[in-house]
């Protein structure tokens, strides 16, 4: 069992294969964290001492011993208004104006399996792998439940959490806040690992030591955002890819979001992950309940790159449920960076004929299809094919795309609203807007209110209608603008705080209904990019467009940042045209299939515009593709080089440890240059492996031959290899190991 309460002590103990996690009901029935680490079999309730902390207030009850504080002991979820000045969990409000939350332990229950979460993405897990632990806590002033749910994956390593809120009193209670989790770390030197950016450069790994104060992270863009993502680690100083302990939070949610990280007085650190609470509200009626998002948590004592392998795996078997997640995807060519708007029939299968020749399965047709699209100002929302640009409509052009051997995708953003579309002349009061005040525009659209049921059912009928009438394939589902004027008429007044989280379960209801309806269908995530590349996302996609910016180069860095908590067969990652048309940059060819190849890979180019030599290029990328598919979407990841200023590499092995793809690319060539040298990892060390092939780019007079062709994973792991000179801009070199 995974789950264990010993009652003399008052303490639970959660066990994964090398991970416990502990908590305690401690005087006056509050519930304490004590340990969360290295697998034992200790109880750690001696190590949170009672103190007379100045000015840290005790409960009324504990006055007299003046030792035990909320404000200074490790609590499992805290409360607000009640002695606790550390960052809050919850903040309720009644009618009476009554605030704050005293919480405080009223029962528990354990049970196999785990637990289910109301209209939001989670993981999932049969009775033979997982455990719940349910703990329930109470306030008896607002009449308000925490029933705290804590899902134990003992061989995946991972405890997820939620909450769920229940208003047993007799008057509504209003949550101002609801964080998902709370992890109070007494002990230690902390660095905080967490992922920003902005459109065409997500997920930038940020490190920098946990220092006096309160450090917030968090989207109220309305999505998870290209700013700042829902997953962050904690790490000891000097922690390093293979060695220290580390804590990752990774929030499953799509919408507003806050990680907040605190040192406090007493040297202890906070970490409070769940909704963004700026633009959000819940009002609880008598009986009513409120579930919110569900945490990923995972611990270990053997670096960063051990944590990443962990919530890769992880995202793979219990989180996605598509069934793609462990199917051979197709090499897909997307119409975007070929054709832009500017698309009509003609062109698509002057495209699709060229991209069949050199190997490409699924050709994917983007924006400008539909309605009077011939600018990004107009038509979202009139999801029907332009007779003046496909006038045999979608399924004439897609029977044809057909003929030619290919699989056939389209390009959609079914979740916004142009002004100039008959949609929105037909329902302007669909759009989410402030009454009396001019909305904000982005990019010449706005937002449809899915927090309406009646709106969220009309988009999933028009998607579903297009997949039940053509045979489309895959589904790229795009998302171009943040998320503002947040007001909903269907909402009363004293509701209009959850306009933005019922928007994100009007969608997860949709995206729901329509995997579980067309579960054929490959479903790729999109938000300009990367602005919505999160787990509750991935629950329903199991691939996600990494970022708008294809520069191979730039792609290295969005790329290894993502990897820190998503599995690169979620990573949507193409082969584009030089010059590159967000950078200017010209990379290699071969460089720029070697960084695709870290992803999904597809193609982002017209192969009429490429040479001979191009094309015969595109096809034997392609063909190597196939051979290594495997690695990249199964295998174990592994980040050779951490802030590496000349060069990246990165190593893909299968589980057996019998294959294995590693890549380098160098950024940084020098004049008279010291050796290029790097490690492997992950290999078995007594087999011996030979170099099935190498790929170089860029490289001047490499033959291939200059490497040993076969050597030991100890040799290649210990000793490692050292590279021939590379020359140019941004040569790479791959090279697929075997098993002997």
């Amino acid at each position: 069992m995974s789950i264990a309460f010993e009652p003399k002590r008052k303490i639970f103990t959660l066990k994964t294969d090398h991970s416990m996690y502990q908590m305690m009901i401690g005087p006056e029935n509050y519930l304490l964290h004590t340990y969360y680490g290295r697998r034992c079999g200790d109880a750690f309730d001696y190590l949170h001492l009672e103190r007379d902390c100045g000015f840290s207030p005790n409960p009324y009850a504990l006055a007299a011993g003046r030792g035990f504080s909320l404000d200074t002991m490790p609590q499992e979820y805290s409360g607000s208004n009640g002695g606790d000045f550390r960052i809050p969990s919850v903040l309720p409000e009644t009618d009476e104006g009554i605030r704050g939350a005293d919480l405080r332990y009223v029962k528990h229950e354990s049970r196999r399996g785990k637990y289910r979460l109301d209209g939001l993405p989670a993981a999932f897990g049969g009775e033979e792998e997982t455990e719940t632990l349910s703990i329930t806590l109470a306030d008896a002033a607002t009449g308000l439940e925490a029933e705290l749910l804590y899902g134990v994956f003992e061989h995946a390593d991972v405890i997820t959490r939620a909450v769920r809120f229940r208003n047993a009193g007799k008057s509504p209670v209003v949550l101002r806040k609801a964080a998902s989790a709370c992890l109070d770390l007494p002990f230690g030197d902390w660095d905080l690992l967490h992922f920003h950016g902005r459109h065409a450069m997500e997920r930038q790994p940020e490190r920098e030591p946990v220092t006096a104060g309160i450090k917030v992270l968090s989207s109220e863009r309305g999505y998870s955002s290209h700013q700042h993502n829902p997953f962050a680690i904690l790490c000891e100083r000097g922690a390093g890819e293979d060695q220290g302990e580390c804590y990752g939070m990774m929030l499953c949610y799509s919408g507003n979001h806050q990680t907040e990280v605190e040192l406090d007085q007493t040297g202890l650190v906070r970490v409070v992950s769940g909704i963004g609470e700026r633009h959000f509200s819940w009002k609880l009626e008598q009986g009513a309940s409120f579930d919110t998002p569900e945490v990923l948590m995972s611990f270990t004592d053997e670096g960063l790159g051990k944590l990443s392998r962990i919530y890769h795996r992880f995202i793979r078997h219990n989180l996605c449920c598509s069934k793609w997640t462990a199917k051979k995807r197709p090499v897909l060519l997307n119409s975007w960076e070929a054709a832009y708007l500017d698309i009509d029939e003609e062109k698509i299968l002057h495209l699709a004929e060229n991209a069949k020749k050199l190997g490409v399965e699924l050709l994917v047709l983007d924006d400008g299809w539909f309605g009077e699209r011939d600018e990004d100002n107009r038509a979202l929302g009139d999801w029907t094919p332009s007779p003046r640009k496909l006038p045999h409509g979608l399924n004439g052009l897609i029977q044809k795309v057909n003929e030619f051997g290919l699989r056939f995708g389209l390009w959609i953003e079914p979740e916004m609203i142009s002004e100039n579309s008959r949609l929105y002349r037909s329902h302007p009061d669909w759009a989410l807007k402030v009454p009396e005040r001019q909305p904000s525009i982005g990019r010449e659209q706005m937002v449809l209110d899915l927090s309406r049921p009646e709106i969220a059912e009309w988009m999933y009928k028009t998607v579903a209608r297009l997949l039940r009438e053509n045979n489309i394939e895959y589904i790229k589902w795009d998302m171009n603008r943040s998320v503002t004027d947040l007001y909903s008429p269907a909402l009363p007044a004293d509701r209009q705080g959850e306009t933005a989280h019922r928007y994100m379960l009007g969608l997860y209801n949709v995206m729901d209904r329509l995997t579980t309806e067309f579960p054929n269908v490959l479903f790729e995530g999109c938000a300009g990019g990367g602005g919505r590349f999160d787990a509750g996302m991935l629950a329903y996609c199991p691939q996600i467009w990494c970022s708008d910016n294809t520069d191979a180069i730039a792609r290295l860095q969005i790329q290894r940042g993502t990897s820190y908590g998503y599995p690169a067969s979620a990573i949507g990652a193409h082969v584009s045209a030089c010059p590159n048309h967000q950078t200017g940059r010209t990379a290699p060819f071969g460089t720029r299939a070697a960084v695709a190849m870290a992803g999904t890979f597809g193609y982002e180019l017209d192969p009429a515009k490429l040479s001979e030599e191009e094309q015969e290029e595109i096809r034997k990328q392609i063909s190597r593709f196939h051979e290594v598919e495997d690695l990249v979407r199964e295998g174990d990841y592994y980040r050779l080089t951490e802030e590496n200023p000349r060069f990246t590499a990165w190593q893909f092995v299968s589980e057996e440890k019998k294959k294995s793809l590693f890549t380098l690319v160098l950024t940084e060539p020098a004049g008279n240059p010291l050796p290029l040298h790097t490690r492997l990892k992950g290999l078995h060390p007594e087999q011996c492996y030979r170099l099935k092939w190498v790929e170089y780019a860029g490289c001047r007079n490499w033959t291939g031959d200059e490497l040993p062709q076969s050597l030991s994973g100890a040799a290649l792991m210990y000793g490692g290899l050292t590279f021939p000179r590379m020359y140019g801009d941004d040569p790479s070199v791959q090279i697929l190991l075997e098993a002997e």
